[in-house]
This record gives C-alpha cells, sequence and structure tokens, in this order.
C-alpha cells in the first residue's frame, strides 16, 4: 500500500539547521513534496553533534535532496536565488537577520516570486524580545514549561524537543493554510512561528487556570490532581500508570482489584470526594497495585477502559508491537546503516504516511537540483570547481 503524497508536486527549498526548521520540512516531505536542503560546504553542522544531538538530523531530514551552497560566494547566492525563483515554499530558521543579509529576505524573494511562501521559524513574533537568539531549552525556561515540569524550585525541561517540534508543526500549519488561500488569490505570504509563543500556547491551560481560580498553578510533580487516581505506582518489579477519571472507571477498578470496602464507601462513589478523600484511599492502593508485577497489573487492565501505561524508554519503542504495524519506517542513514525511525503520526484515507527513507549525504543532490534549473553541465562543473556548489563528501 502506497503512501499518501497530498503535497506531490510541491517543491520547499529549505536554509535550516538544528531541529525546529528542519521538522517544517521532514513534515512537509513525508506528505509528500520535494524538499531540496542547501547545507554550508561540507554539510550542516548538525550531522556532527554529540550526544543529545546526534539524532536530530537523522530524525528530522529524511526525504530531502541536499546541495551544498557557499552562501559568501555570488555565484553560490546566484544559485540560491534561482531554486527559491522555483519554489512553492521557502524555510529557515537561522537567527533574525541572517537571510535578510545575504539578500534572500522575504520582500526580494517574492519580488521574484509572487506566490511565494515563505516559512520563517524564529525565537520570537515581533515584540520586544525578537532580536534575542533563543532555543528549545530558553523558550522553556522563559515561558513556564520547566517551571511546570520540576519539582516546585526546580525548573526542568521537558525530555525531548517538545517546543523546536511543535513550533515547526504550526509552522506546517502556517504553510499549509497559505497554501488555501494562495489558492484563492494566486499570492503567497511570509509565515512565522516561534519558540517562545510556542511554549506560551503549551502553557494557556495553566494561565486559564490561574485567570478561572485565581491561585496560581503548582508545578506538576506537586499539583493537585482533577483525579484522586491518576498516579504512577510501583509494582513488584516496574512502575505502571494508572488513572481513574471517571465514576463509572471508579467502580470497575474497585471491582478489578476487589476493592469492596472502598466501593462500599459510598462517600467515595464521586470523583470530587475522592479527590478530598485522597490521602486515606492512595495507602490502600499503592499497597494492593505493590503486590502485582507489572506485566499482571497490565493483564488486569487491558480492555477495561481504564487509562493505564507501562512506563516506557525511547529505545523500547524499536520492538514496541503497536509501533511496528506502521509507526516506524525505514530509514537509510548516510553512511548506510539502515534504522527504524518514527514516522509522521498521521493516517489519510486509511493509510500510513511512513515510507522507506533517504538520508542525504552533503551535497549529493547538487548536479541533479542544477539540472532541474536549467543549469547545463559546463556551467555546473564551473560553479563545483569555483567552490560555489559543493560536491558530494
Amino acid at each position: 500500500m502506497s503512501a499518501p503524497q497530498p503535497l506531490k508536486g510541491l517543491t520547499v527549498v529549505e536554509f535550516t539547521h538544528m531541529v525546529m526548521g528542519p521538522t517544517v520540512g521532514h513534515i512537509l516531505a513525508g506528505l509528500g513534496a520535494e524538499i531540496v536542503r542547501v547545507e554550508p560546504i561540507g554539510g550542516d553542522r548538525t550531522r556532527r553533534l554529540l550526544g543529545s544531538g546526534s539524532g536530530y538530523f537523522p530524525m528530522y531530514n529524511r526525504g530531502k535532496q541536499s546541495i551544498c551552497l557557499d552562501l559568501k560566494s555570488e555565484d553560490g547566492i546566484g544559485v540560491a536565488k534561482d531554486l527559491i525563483a522555483k519554489a512553492d515554499i521557502l524555510v529557515e530558521n537561522f537567527r533574525p537577520g541572517a537571510l535578510d543579509r545575504l539578500g534572500l529576505d522575504y520582500e526580494s524573494c517574492s519580488a521574484n516570486n509572487p506566490g511565494l511562501i515563505y516559512c520563517s521559524e524564529k525565537g520570537f513574533l515581533p515584540g520586544p524580545y525578537e532580536k534575542r537568539t533563543a532555543l528549545d531549552e530558553v523558550a522553556q525556561m522563559m515561558g513556564g514549561l520547566a517551571y511546570m515540569t520540576g519539582p516546585p524550585g526546580q525548573p526542568l525541561r521537558a525530555g525531548a524537543s517538545v517546543i523546536d517540534v511543535t513550533g515547526g508543526m504550526f509552522g506546517v500549519i502556517g504553510v499549509l493554510a497559505a497554501l488555501e488561500e494562495r489558492h484563492r488569490t494566486g499570492k503567497g505570504q511570509k509565515v512565522t512561528a516561534s519558540l517562545f509563543e510556542t511554549t506560551i500556547y503549551l502553557v494557556g491551560q495553566h494561565m486559564a487556570q490561574y485567570a478561572v481560580t485565581g491561585t496560581p498553578a503548582a508545578p506538576m510533580p506537586a499539583r493537585v490532581s482533577a483525579w484522586a487516581i491518576y498516579d504512577v505506582f510501583q509494582t513488584k518489579d516496574e512502575p505502571v500508570f494508572i488513572g481513574v477519571v471517571t465514576d463509572a472507571l471508579w467502580e470497575k477498578f474497585c471491582k478489578l482489584f476487589a476493592l469492596d470496602e472502598l466501593w462500599a464507601d459510598e462517600s467515595l462513589r464521586e470523583n470530587n470526594a475522592r479527590v478530598l478523600a485522597r490521602e486515606q484511599i492512595m495507602p490502600q492502593i499503592r499497597e494492593l497495585i505493590a503486590e502485582f508485577t507489572a506485566a499482571e497489573v497490565i493483564s488486569k487492565l487491558d480492555g477495561s477502559g481504564l487509562p493505564f501505561a507501562p512506563i516506557g524508554k525511547p529505545q523500547d519503542m524499536f520492538d514496541d508491537p503497536h509501533l511496528n504495524q506502521g509507526g516506524l519506517e525505514d530509514v537509510t542513514l548516510d553512511n548506510g546503516t539502515e534504522v527504524r525511525l518514527p514516522t509522521i503520526p498521521l493516517e489519510m484515507d486509511g493509510k500510513r504516511i511512513g515510507s522507506p527513507q533517504q538520508l542525504p549525504t552533503p551535497g549529493a543532490d547538487a548536479r541533479g537540483v542544477l539540472s532541474s534549473l536549467g543549469y547545463d553541465d559546463e556551467r555546473i562543473n564551473a560553479l563545483i570547481e569555483q567552490g560555489a556548489v559543493g560536491e558530494e563528501i
């Protein structure tokens, strides 16, 4: 079954690095668009990051073509402008003003290509902070997400690049909306998404909580939950999360685990009463769950309608039976290694998005990309010899 390609026929030129900008291109590529990724001579430095950064490039740059350009040279800039002139979409996430100084600002690009949709992924939308340099972690710290994630007094960033990725998703939403408007008007536009405002959108529920109650939201580890049982419980071996989020599920939970005395207490039949009696209820339930293995608890809960979860680790996901039914796709890294990585989490018309993907080596597609612009072999060879375009490494 072939993967859906709803954006087939659209061309994207991408000037990006790290995570936020590449996420936009990765999603558009997964939906069928043709992506030409412009890298510096020698390749994007993101390729060579160590530690927690070593997964950035393979995760967010699949299914793209690569061309390496010297954007400090007149010929390199000329190639970039030709790429942009024929593109439907441009994606960039460099520091404010970086492309402007190269003459690749929206106004200049749209003058030659009025239908261009120019997606900028930035740290901040316009305002007092817009010239600052931001990172995922900066936004999490500034915007309250780190405060809400860690224990009181110990701000802690979330365990993934959630703001980079979500900011990239908002960029895609803006691009798709701009494409729809272009269908009506024939005109492109500039779309900007940002790390800080994305963070604020995510913590908006806590802002709204304060607006409604007048009480500041407590960090998640210290919060007063909306439900009495909404916790990680230690079993004989591995911990398991269990949530009892309705009165009907309370009844079911009591029956599954033979909590006859708790069910007999009619004062606990309503959720808010259980929240107020949490200190009375929880020790009994923790003691009970500790008598089972994680597998035994999951066996009881599976199919019951009660929310539950084993505590998974990222490396466990490669062998997850559910993900192996379409949630992972085959990826060939630029060194030839074959791996399986998460695909875009969408199904369209009954089909999953994922399909085998190739990670581009730096500049591997230069000749093909230049040929598509109408450059002849003599011109292509000259650009490579002059160093304006990088040959495959």
